[in-house]
């Protein structure tokens, strides 16, 4: 397989494992989100450590460590307001929501990457924002919008969290140590708060937390080998494949059928990223007998 074949495999494995993570999340029930992600958090940093301690090396690059914390900060951050999105709106609208990060991902690349951006992908970026705001719905109530307002804040920590990810991987870092590393950082960020706060919990949502933290590390595994082995703007349209996933699971579930503004925005949303896609990779003429060529 080439690279971006590994790159497209990776983000698809990756994708789905995200979806049933914010599946198990919304079975766990009424818990606080920053303890459903320090158990979720908790398991992805299980399995990461025996991944490499199977190996028996827990090396890493020591110029990379203010790059590897800056990943967890942005990623704990990412998924505390994933956590409380889900909570509280459609899991197709959260995970909509939480699909504007590659968005993102192009315009940190292009800030701190260096990586070249241009005109229609600029344009992407406004479109996909417009899409965004048929979920979100601005209104003068900020208590309506809080949930979505959370779900975009996800999206912008988690965008720039893969960025970084991106890097770590061109400068020689280890995908496995990444995890590890996000996660054992995730779960002491929040000890504290769990340790003063702590709720009681059923063995039922014990169970789905533990799931989700399942899912979880196949998600992370998926999407730290995928921004490895490729460039955002060749693989991250199919990262959209998660919402295909979620709202699948969640009408199975839960009966939960979006509405049309939603629907609306679900639309805009993909068709610029698939449409993107085709800019990127070449297949788009823009002009008669002009074809834009992947840079």
């Amino acid at each position: 397989m080439t690279n971006k074949q590994k790159g497209i495999l990776c983000i698809l494995i990756s994708a789905f494992s995200f979806a049933l993570m914010n599946l198990f999340v919304q079975l766990a029930g009424d818990i606080n989100p920053i303890q459903k992600s320090f158990f979720r958090n908790l398991i992805a940093f299980i399995f990461a450590a025996a991944i490499l301690l199977k190996g028996h090396d827990f090396s890493y690059q020591k110029r990379n460590l203010k790059y590897l914390f800056l990943r967890s900060a942005l990623g704990t951050v990412g998924i505390l307001c994933n956590y409380y999105a889900l909570g509280h709106m459609l899991l197709s609208d959260a995970s909509m929501l939480g699909k504007l990060s590659p968005f993102v991902v192009l315009i940190c690349s292009y800030i701190f990457l260096k990586e070249k951006i241009n005109g229609f992908q600029v344009f992407s970026i406004v479109i996909a924002f417009i899409g965004s705001l048929f979920i979100i719905r601005p209104g003068f109530s900020l208590t309506e919008m809080f949930p979505a307002l959370m779900g975009l804040a996800g999206a912008i920590a988690a965008g720039g969290a893969y960025t970084t990810v991106r890097y770590l991987g061109l400068r020689g870092e280890r995908g496995p140590f990444i995890v590890f590393f996000f996660s054992a950082f995730s779960c002491v960020a929040v000890l504290p708060y769990i340790l003063l706060n702590f709720e009681p919990m059923t063995f039922y949502q014990l169970g789905m937390l533990m799931l989700a933290g399942l899912a979880a590390s196949g998600g992370q595994f998926g999407v730290t080998y995928a921004y490895k082995f490729a460039p955002a703007k060749e693989i991250s349209v199919y990262d959209y494949t998660m919402v295909i996933f979620a709202a699948i699971l969640g009408f199975f579930a839960f009966g939960q059928i979006p509405d049309g503004l939603s629907l609306i925005g679900y639309m805009i949303i993909c068709g610029i990223s698939i449409l993107m896609y085709m800019y990127n990779m070449g297949y788009l003429k823009l002009t008669k007998g002009t074809t834009v060529h992947h840079e």
